[in-house]
């Protein structure tokens, strides 16, 4: 997905899900976002009024979720486990993935959780995100369950 913008990152979300409403063939890339937006129904109607999401300001201060962001990071997610980077992540999922009573869309959602503070601490410090912290916390939700 290679977009210049909000707007334009915005539109490609709403494309797709137009693309997979109608029933059309999708990119690889479309499918993977396609199935991040079918598993979060909260967001369908969002991204069917365009027009109105382009304009529309996601509260940064956390009280109103911003719903391509969190998008985002489940598709980061999928991507780092799809290639196992960092390294170890694959065998972390699947471990947080077996336990009892796991479901795996929350599972992602914990991982999230960990993803985001990296990317967070790597823009307050203006540096690459800390793979070696990133897998830290990773592993601390496998140990804790």
């Amino acid at each position: 997905m290679f977009v210049q913008s909000r707007d334009d990152a915005r539109r490609f979300f709403c494309e797709v899900w137009r693309k997979a409403g109608a029933g059309q063939p999708l990119e690889p890339l479309e499918t993977i976002i396609a199935q991040t937006i079918t598993a979060h129904p909260e967001y369908h109607a969002v991204l069917t009024d365009t027009a109105n999401v382009l304009s529309h300001e996601f509260d940064p201060d956390g009280r109103q979720v911003n719903p391509f962001l969190h998008m985002g990071l489940h598709i980061a997610l999928h991507e780092q486990l799809q290639t196992d980077r960092p390294a170890g992540i694959r065998a972390i999922y699947a471990a947080l993935a077996a336990g009892p009573g796991a479901d795996r869309h929350q599972v992602e959602h914990r991982m999230m959780g960990c993803l985001a503070a990296t990317l967070q601490a790597a823009q307050q410090a203006g540096a690459a995100p800390d793979e070696t912290a990133y897998l830290k916390d990773l592993k601390e939700l496998e140990r804790y369950g």
